[in-house]
Order: C-alpha cells, then structure tokens, then sequence
C-alpha cells in the first residue's frame, strides 16, 4: 500500500521547488577610465596578460624571483589557506551527501547458558541455547522544498570563496615579498651613500686637523667638522637595522627562520628597476580579478542560499524507511530463518515554535544585507587603493626626476665649497652646509629609487596582480 505514496513522493522531491531567493549577482556600476590615470606610461590590457599576471618578473632580478618561488611553496600563510580550501571543500561533500539515502546493515549472535533443576539421577541440567541474527535498513529525506539543496548551493558558494581568499592570499604574499626586497636592496643604497658622505666626511675632518695646527683655521671649525662626521655616523646604525629587519621578514616570508637569508643577501646590489610602462586595465576588470573582491560575491551569494535553507524549515519534511533483517538459531541457516520487512512514511510539520523559524528568516536575511554591504565596501576600497597607487606612482616619478637634479647639483655644489674653502674663499660653515644637503638629497634619492619599485608593486597588488599563479578549479573539483 505504501508504494504509490513513495512513488509519489520520490516524483515530488525529484521535480520539487526549492523555497528561498534566488541568487543574482549585485549589479556593480563600474567607472569607465581611471580618475588619476596617468596620460602617459600606462597601458591598458587583458587583465590576464604576462605582465600583469607576472607582474615581479617585469623587474628582472633573478633572486627575486627566486625568493618569490620558495615563498609560494613555502610559506605558512599559504599552507594554512590552502587546508581551508580542503576544508570548505570537504564540508562541500557532506552537503552533497544530504541527497542520497543512509544505508546501514547489523549483525548479531548470542549463546545462552541456563540451568534447570536436577535430573532423576541428580545431575544439574545445562540448557545451552543459540540466535544469530542480521539485516540492512535505509532512511531517506526526501528534498521537497529544496532545504538540501540550498545547503548544497551555500556550500559551492562558500568552497569559492574559500578558494578567492587563498588567492588573495597569494596576492598579498607576493606583493610582501618584493617589498621587502626592494627594502633590502634600498636600505644597502643607502648605507653606500651614508657611508661614502662619511668617508668623505672623514678626509674633510682630517683636513681641518691639519689646517688647525697649522695655524690657518680656528678649533671650531676642527668642532663643526667633527659634529657632521658623527651626525653621519650615527645614522648608519638605523640603516642596519632596517635591513636586517627586511632581511628577517624575508626569510618568514618564505618560511625560514630569522636570520636564514642573511648570507645570500649580503651582497648588496641595485634597487630593481621599474619599467617605464605598466599595465592597469580597466575598472571593470578589478572585479573580475581582485580575488577579495571575488570572495566577498561568492560570501553574497552563500548566505543568500541561506535564507533558502531557513525557509525550507517552515515546510513539512518526509522521510522513507525500510529495512529487512533475518534471525536464526543457527548460523548456518541465517539466511533461511525468519526474515522480517518493514517499510514506511514519516511526515513531520512544525506546528508552533514561538516564531523562532520564522525569525531565524529574518536573521539570514539581515545576513544578506551585510554581505552585500560589504561587497560592496570591499569593492570602493579597491577603486580607492587603485587610484591612490596609480596617483602614487606617477607622482614619484615626477619626484625622483626632480632629484636626479637636485644631487647633481649638490654634488657640484659640495666640490665647488671644498675647493673654495681650501682656498681661503668661503668658510667651513659653507663646507658643512653643502655636505649637509647632498646627504640629505642622496639619501632621498635611494628612498626615491625604492619608493618608484615599491608604489609600482603596490600597483599591480592593488589592480589583483598574480592571483593566477593559483589555478581555478572551484566548484567542479
């Protein structure tokens, strides 16, 4: 009697709706050009091409890129992003299993000794007695109003933002590690100024020495020269530990400990250089690469099933069981003993739960309305951080331009005082006033030299720069 109801049944949950929202992307308006695109040195390409896919090998230096690889195989961040992917997509599965029937099968065998009063000659009587028994049994909840695939539809969703937050991860790591680098590389520039001005500083120091005990110059200028020796001096301890501080997060960076990339970056060599011309794409192509971006839509569109899930909880659940089980008293006869089925329908319907199902409702769907808030809060930070790097780097370049300039000048400036104050022309005031600039105007030039690599790196980090050197495999995997 039972088979046309489950029949039935299994027809309803087969072409059954599924209660709840569905979910249609937030229609974002993106601008049409960047506000401070610079009118020249940018160019605007596939968002997927090699210079921006692989943005660091555009700076062509061979250990950085090195450095890059080990960070991406070794880091800790990665490795912890990376077994939340595993997670989001095991929990995916469990989802999954929600459509299928739970199957289950026992098995059981007892003896029983008893025994009954004494025999006619005495003896106490032993009964020994034996049952063996065994059976399956299946339940099913059958999917009526689409509560388990809502659930299925939250956790795909979920899985893809787990796996845009591994990108972003990357994303981030990458841009990190040429940042320190580029530190490294600058905190050396301007260690050799510092210590070539002090060198120089050193020689105009003995200078006045001599010219004091000759008699052709005063104690306080020997006091001055001294002064702006020690001042030069001083510095050099601060450039040091801002490169063993680069050099340490560097070696965190791709999973090392402290200290452990000290030997391969003692050698100092030249900031990287930054190419004249960078790619930035468009507006539009920032949500399609940013992976937070990506991540903050698939969170959107996760709670969204939520609310579907939630809903599907007002509605009556039906479940089929069976099952079918054999008992013997021997186990050689198990299959041939007695056997017992049993098959059937429950129908559970919420009648009254002081609201709460329907208040659990409004939650998700407040929930709703805080993801798509902060979709799109993470979507105007990322216009803001492009338009901020883009308005940097062109800035800086016009920065560094004027102080190419500027250390030519000072530089001339400083020979020209020496030779002047050797000649009895000027005072050593001047000396040290010229020293002074052309201290302060290299050390801003090797800043400079840096900050034109790193607002370019900051760039291409802003725009979702490397993202891909993770493969997509969300949902499908």
């Amino acid at each position: 009697m039972f088979r046309p109801l489950i029949v039935a049944a299994v027809a309803m949950a087969l072409v059954g709706c599924a209660v709840g929202p569905d979910y249609r992307p937030p229609q974002t308006v993106a601008p049409d050009e960047w506000h401070q695109l610079p009118q020249t040195g940018v160019r605007v390409e596939s968002p997927d091409a090699p210079s921006l896919a692989a943005w660091w090998t555009t700076l062509n230096d061979p250990q950085l890129n090195e450095l890059i690889e080990r960070a991406l195989a070794e880091n800790r961040t990665v490795k912890q992003a990376y077994a939340r992917v595993v997670q989001a997509r095991a929990q995916r599965a469990i989802a999954g299993a929600g459509f299928w029937p739970n199957i289950g099968a026992s098995a059981s065998g007892n003896r029983t000794e008893s025994e009954s009063n004494f025999n006619e000659r005495g003896e106490a009587v032993t009964t020994v007695g034996e049952s063996y028994g065994t059976g399956f049994s299946a339940s099913w909840e059958l999917d009526l109003f689409g509560g388990q695939r809502r659930s299925y539809e939250a956790a795909t969703a979920q899985l893809a933002a787990t796996e845009a937050d591994l990108r972003d991860v990357l994303v981030v790591l990458l841009g990190d590690v040429a940042l320190s680098y580029v530190g490294v590389r600058t905190a050396q520039s301007r260690l050799e100024f510092a210590e070539r001005n002090l060198e120089s500083q050193r020689e105009a120091l003995d200078i006045t020495r001599w010219r004091a005990q000759a008699g052709l110059t005063t104690v306080l200028d020997v006091e001055q020269a001294n002064t702006s020796y020690e001042q030069t001096r001083a510095q050099i301890p601060l450039l040091e530990s801002s490169l063993v501080q680069n050099m340490n997060r560097l070696a965190v960076l791709t999973g090392q400990p402290p200290g452990a990339l000290e030997a391969s970056l003692q050698q100092r060599k030249p900031i990287p250089i930054a190419p004249v011309d960078i790619v930035a794409g468009v507006p539009a192509d920032v949500l399609r690469r940013r992976p937070d971006i990506r991540s903050a839509e698939r969170q959107l569109a996760a709670q969204t099933a939520q609310v579907g899930v939630a809903t599907a909880a007002l509605y009556p659940s039906l479940s089929l069981n069976g099952s079918i089980s054999w008992q013997s008293l021997t186990a050689s006869d198990l299959l041939d003993g007695f056997r017992n089925e049993r098959s059937g329908v429950s129908l559970s319907l919420p009648l009254f739960n002081g609201g709460a199902l329907r208040q659990n409702i409004r939650v998700q769907n407040a929930l709703v309305d805080q993801a798509l808030a902060s979709y799109e809060s993470v979507v105007l930070a990322a216009y803001e951080e492009v338009e901020n790097a883009l308005y940097a780097w062109s800035s800086e370049q016009r920065r560094h331009q004027a102080l190419v300039e500027a250390v030519g000048s000072g530089r001339r400036a400083a020979e020209l005082a020496r030779v002047q104050y050797n000649s009895g022309l000027v005072d050593f005031e001047t000396v040290l006033t010229a020293d002074r600039q052309l201290l302060s105007l290299e050390d801003s030039l090797a800043i400079s030299d840096g900050e034109m690599t790193s607002n370019l790196i900051r760039l291409y980090k802003a725009l979702g720069g490397g993202w891909s050197v993770f493969p997509t495999t969300t949902t499908g995997s």
